[in-house]
């Protein structure tokens, strides 16, 4: 058995102990006496030994389940766009014995999160990933994960005090910052700007909106304090016909608005808008690039996307549990994705991924 250009019996001569005490130690097995293992350890280090971590984790042959835990979604959504990354890094590694199932839990709904948490946990399995909920909620759970050892990444949402493996998203506050003042390189001498919001019960989607919020009435307030933003709420459970009333009354009675934001992935629900009622003096700024805003994008009623890499986000999450529990390498825990923007000048050479 060879690993690199070093055997293992080329580390036993050296060390002078027996083929199968070197086996050991490179396995972290017991039954090795402790000058035994000092003596294979120091002939490593001597002989710069590097193991073929994919061959030995291929020859351990062990099953392992990771489980991905997201908000319940329809399509045109960026939470689409994870679960094919996941898909697509569980297919990668399947050689590896490496499995995903995907749980779903309804937004808004901290009875719906308990008891897809629960399922999980009751599940056993090797790793997680997970969109945070409220925060108890979400702390009860990885509170769990961690008596029980098993490693989560949180997607989306970072609460270090949760002390993931991993984390994976965007910085929500320079994102909402950076929109800003994107936005206001059109609209410096507007007098007013439409915000739309999908709410439910008075509460938005994640943190994540939160935080670009945040981040975007910040320069606002510092640059721009006399632009009045209005909120326009079109309501996560509405039909087109609602959301076709809601602006068109806006519309008609703020004919001065020109520029709109939202935070979250359905711009387009504006920009279709705008598109059937000929209103070509409005343009919007809006979040992911999912096909029905990128198709906006390529019409001319969304002005910028931002692009998030919800694909490449999937991705790396079930990567980096394979790094850490298969491979057992040591893995980045903060992973802030790019804030890059999309408009119809270069959205035909958008890429979401560069992985594998």
């Amino acid at each position: 058995m060879a690993f690199d250009k070093i055997r293992i019996k080329d580390i036993a001569l050296r060390a002078g102990v027996s083929v199968g005490t070197v086996d050991r130690v490179l396995h972290n097995r017991p039954n090795v006496s402790k000058p035994a293992r000092e003596k294979v350890e120091k002939a490593l280090e001597e002989m710069d030994y590097e193991p073929n971590v994919y061959a030995s984790a291929l020859a351990y042959n062990r099953d392992y389940n990771f489980i991905c835990i997201i908000p319940q979604h329809e399509s045109e959504a960026y939470w689409e766009e994870i679960e094919e990354g996941v898909k697509a890094a569980t297919k990668r590694r399947r050689d590896f014995h490496v499995s995903l199932s995907l749980m779903y839990y309804e937004r808004f709904n901290e009875e719906s999160f308990v008891s897809v948490t629960t399922g999980c946990l009751e599940a056993k399995p090797d790793g997680v990933i997970v969109v945070p909920a409220k925060l108890e909620p979400t702390r009860d759970f990885t509170d769990r994960l961690t008596e029980m050892q098993v490693p989560f990444i949180l997607l989306d949402s970072y609460l270090p005090d949760l002390k993931p493996l991993a984390f994976f998203g965007q910085d929500s506050f320079q994102s909402g910052y950076f929109a800003a003042r994107m936005l206001m390189l059109l609209a410096y001498n507007e007098e007013e700007i439409m915000m739309m919001k999908q709410l439910k019960d008075g509460h938005i989607g994640s943190k994540q909106q939160n935080n670009r919020e945040t981040g975007f009435r910040h320069y606002m307030r510092d640059h721009f304090p006399k632009v009045k933003i209005t909120e326009v709420n079109l309501p996560l459970d509405g039909s087109r016909e609602d959301f076709d009333a809601i602006l068109e009354d806006y519309f008609t009675t703020h004919p001065h608005v020109h520029h709109c934001i939202t935070f979250n992935s359905k711009a387009h629900l504006v920009g279709q808008f705008l598109l059937r009622t000929n209103r070509r003096n409005v343009q919007i700024m809006g979040y992911d690039m999912v096909p029905k805003n990128a198709e906006c994008v390529r019409q001319g009623s969304i002005s910028f996307l931002i692009a998030q890499h919800a694909y490449m986000q999937g991705y790396a999450c079930v990567e980096t549990l394979f790094q850490a529990i298969v491979l057992r390498k040591e893995v980045t825990p903060v992973n802030y994705m790019p804030i890059e923007l999309l408009t119809r000048e270069n959205i035909e050479f958008y890429r979401r991924t560069n992985i594998g």
